[in-house]
């Protein structure tokens, strides 16, 4: 972005990189292109480390806006698979442990102290849903498509379900929840997710444009009034966040999850869903 250049990397780890912006803005990055910045556990480490970070250091310094962004072609298709595999072998216990943790993440992006603006290019599904609910304002490509597709797999999309239910309603939340199915850029503009929607050639601009927007405001009106819509509008309790993560916990290991996750590393269908594919094929022959 040419009109906010990188004035210096905060901090460049493994799976996510800071960086300070002009005028207070940082930028936090997923770094993990290679496998479109999927996160794993190192990666909720990093996040939560440095959410934490950042928001200490607002005490002491003029920090105004958060940009929460991906490196490459993809925001980010979520969960590792191959973590929550992982995870699924280790038992519930430690299946348990882990949604906890990510729920904090979550519980943690949504009620950052100042504004947090999402840019999605090419996807956000499953817990980058999540992310993307957690923000304040979502600018996504054109082409960027949106899903909770856990249920695909067998799991549920439990930890991440307050925020959705919070950010888009129960008919919008229960219809994306309970199907999996992916909607374009545009269907996420109209439920609630997304608030602008641009060309992929557009996009930096159009990211520029909404970071000037926000910076007209007060900054510390701007954090007040987060405050504010945080008590209309309440973050899940820790009773509904142990919940969720139990939810989670027992699906990833149970004999649906397992089957689930193993026909996704076999590449075919999974059980329940044989019979839905052969009648799709019937129907277009």
């Amino acid at each position: 972005m040419k009109d906010f250049p990188i004035e210096k990397i905060d901090f460049e780890g493994s799976n996510i990189r800071v960086e300070s912006l002009p005028f207070g803005v940082k930028r936090l990055v997923l770094n993990r292109p290679q496998v479109r910045n999927a996160f794993d556990e190192a990666t909720m480490s990093e996040i939560k480390e440095q959410l934490d970070h950042m928001a200490l250091d607002l005490r002491h310094e003029d920090m105004r806006l958060l940009v929460f962004a991906g490196e490459g072609k993809v925001f980010s298709a979520g969960a590792d698979v191959g973590y929550m595999r992982r995870l699924a072998e280790r038992g519930e216990d430690e299946s348990l442990e882990d949604a906890l943790e990510l729920a904090k993440l979550f519980h943690q992006l949504a009620g950052f102290p100042t504004p947090v603006i999402g840019a999605v290019r090419g996807a956000a599904i499953g817990g980058a849903f999540g992310l993307a609910v957690c923000m304040d304002y979502v600018l996504a490509e054109e082409n960027a498509v949106f899903s909770t597709s856990e249920v695909r797999l067998g799991i549920v999309p439990a930890v991440i379900s307050p925020y959705i239910v919070r950010r888009l309603g129960l008919a919008n939340a229960g219809s994306l929840m309970m199907s999996g199915r992916r909607i374009g850029a545009e269907e996420a503009r109209r439920v609630g997710l997304v608030q602008s929607v641009v060309p992929p050639e557009l996009f930096d601009n159009a990211l520029q444009d909404v970071i000037l927007e926000f910076l007209y405001a007060g900054p510390h009106a701007a954090r007040r009034t987060k405050t504010l819509l945080k008590k209309a509008c309440p973050l899940p309790d820790h009773e509904l966040l142990e919940f969720t993560a139990g939810q989670i916990a027992q699906a990833r290991c149970s004999e649906e999850g397992q089957a689930g996750l193993k026909a996704f590393f076999d590449k075919e269908a999974p059980p329940w869903a044989r019979r839905v594919k052969e009648l799709q094929k019937k129907r277009r022959s």
